[in-house]
């Protein structure tokens, strides 16, 4: 099973909506096959598995285990179910790190091996397995995208200048720490920033810096105020700007509108539910991110800290209510790269 969630990452950033899958088959404890979820559409990780198996070792098929991440699908989707192909091939034993929450599926495929009497074991290293498609199970289980904050920081805990003007941004992350963070844009299917952010530090918001997609970019505007010849309108990646005005679609940007008398941010989070957009990644502002903490709607926070640098009477970094703690910490030179777990992810 642990090498089956060695093959799923390999599938990281290319699978969403999907989740990342391995799958291994092993007959009298030598693997013949694995595989895992390559592409979006493309087949699932027990295909790629069984379909791996030399020619020679194909007559050990129905006499092998087959070791999964994630419950077997039982239903059509982009490629058939990967329960009936089990089936198919009389695997008789299939071994499972955890169940699919996902409507479709949540059971069915157990159900479909049972039936067809394949003996079937669960819950094998499950806290691995649902921690790996904790964007995955966070989008099914709380019917909203998974939602990092993430934010730079001085040594002091600013952010930027509390008078900050458009010539005097604060640079803080070193250029390791800057290839890192647009690898978090490649890994997340949308970005977030307020009207603030977007007007002040007029960012791209694309993936530049590593190899991958774009993340969507959203931008909270409610009187559209950002000039219309600023980066986030230069259609190199997909862009909705969330307004208190109609809906419409301009010039290739998508308006979407807020009801300004109800939370602008549950609103984001129903839409990008609806839109099947599976995670967030919200860079800024202060206010906006500030918003997410006090509502409690985070799941991941990583905050790079430049140990080095001092800003006297900065504009202050976002706070927690109560304790955190860091889970992950390493160092790019002069920059700390931490990261909080919410707590709430061990209940997935």
């Amino acid at each position: 099973m642990q090498r089956c969630l060695e093959l799923a990452q390999l599938g990281e950033s290319h699978v969403a909506p999907n989740p990342i899958v391995g799958a291994v088959l092993v007959h009298d404890n030598r693997i013949i096959g694995e595989g895992y979820h390559q592409q979006y559409g493309q087949p699932h990780a027990e295909v790629n598995c069984i379909n791996s198996v030399r020619k020679e070792d194909e007559h050990l098929i129905e006499k092998s285990t087959i070791y999964v991440s994630l419950e077997p699908c039982a239903h059509f989707g982009k490629t058939p179910p990967c329960a009936d192909l089990i089936v198919r091939k009389k695997i008789p034993k299939v071994i499972v790190g955890c169940r699919d929450p996902f409507e479709a599926v949540d059971g069915k495929g157990i159900e479909k091996l049972l039936a067809a009497n394949i003996e079937v074991e669960m819950s094998v290293l499950d806290k691995s397995c649902i921690f790996l498609n904790r964007r995955f199970f966070t989008f099914h289980k709380k019917k909203r995208p998974y939602i990092i904050l993430k934010w730079a920081q001085t040594a002091d805990g600013a952010i930027a200048y509390q008078n900050q003007a458009k010539q005097d941004r604060l640079y803080i992350s070193n250029d390791i720490a800057n290839r890192i963070v647009h690898k978090w844009r490649r890994d997340e299917a949308a970005i977030l920033v307020g009207t603030r952010t977007a007007i002040l530090d007029n960012p791209s918001l694309t993936n530049r810096l590593w190899n991958g997609k774009s993340p969507i970019r959203l931008v909270l505007d409610k009187n559209e105020t950002i000039p219309s010849d600023y980066n986030i309108f230069d259609k190199e990646a997909a862009t909705i700007i969330f307004t208190e005005k109609e809906n419409r679609t301009t010039d290739n940007i998508q308006y979407v509108q807020l009801f300004p008398n109800e939370n602008y941010i549950a609103q984001i989070l129903d839409y990008c539910y609806q839109d099947n957009i599976q995670s967030i990644l919200v860079e800024g502002g202060r206010q906006l991110l500030q918003s997410f903490v006090d509502k409690d709607l985070w799941d991941e926070t990583r905050i790079i800290t430049n140990e080095k640098l001092f800003v006297s009477d900065g504009l202050k970094a976002p706070s927690f209510k109560e304790k955190t703690i860091v889970n992950q910490s390493y160092r790019l030179d002069e920059n700390r790269m931490d990261t909080i777990y919410h707590p709430h992810l061990n209940e997935l």
